[in-house]
């Protein structure tokens, strides 16, 4: 099976090939157009900021590239932000893949939410077989400030400060919000459902 986790300006790649190679897997790295719409399964992760990531996509055709792929491709934290339609980080608009915004989270009123996220928070009401062998409630890591609405394309659903979607699945294209390269069982087994589970 050939796995490619596209390369664009993000910076968790590296965790991503560590995280992949704990479960014996590997993946190319690339740009290549033609090698990304040739594998058979695709990761697009990403740390950074929407804009500036939407404009190197675009500058490099990647973002009709990953509009256009019909195998199963996942997207990560920023991956995940930038395949939704619009995101409010510095007004951007994104790949449209889901239709859904996302929004900065308000001003918390209560001291112990800060903002961002950095940290392990708990997935439940879990979805499709992306999730298969994962226990509801389980702890995966988030760092992020900005979240996207529970909807119809919900797989996966976290609290803090409100419900918000941990995962979307439409199609082919699945987005978690949380790092599933951090080292912890349940994100071990996401990534391995995503590789060899029937998706």
């Amino acid at each position: 099976m050939k796995l490619a986790i596209i390369k664009y300006n993000a910076g968790n790649i590296r965790s991503v090939l560590f995280a992949l190679d704990r479960i014996g897997v590997t993946a190319t790295v690339t740009d290549d157009i033609e090698e990304i719409a040739s594998a058979d399964r695709v990761i697009f992760p990403g740390v950074g900021e929407a804009s500036t990531a939407m404009q190197y996509l675009r500058e490099r055709k990647l973002d009709q590239v990953i509009k256009g792929l019909t195998q199963p491709v996942l997207g990560v934290c920023l991956g995940m932000q930038l395949m939704c339609r619009y995101s409010e980080e510095n007004d951007t608009n994104c790949l449209g893949i889901f239709d859904e915004e996302v929004k900065k989270f308000d001003s918390p009123s209560i001291s112990q939410f800060k903002i961002p996220q950095i940290g392990w928070n708990n997935i439940y009401d879990l979805k499709t077989p992306l999730f298969a062998s994962v226990a509801n409630g389980s702890f995966c890591y988030f760092v992020h400030g900005y979240y996207a609405a529970l909807g119809e394309h919900t797989i996966a659903t976290t609290n803090y400060i409100k419900p918000y979607s941990a995962g979307l699945h439409k199609n082919k294209y699945y987005r978690v919000h949380f790092h599933p390269e951090k080292r912890a069982k349940p994100a071990q087994q996401i990534l391995q459902n995503f590789i060899s589970g029937d998706i």
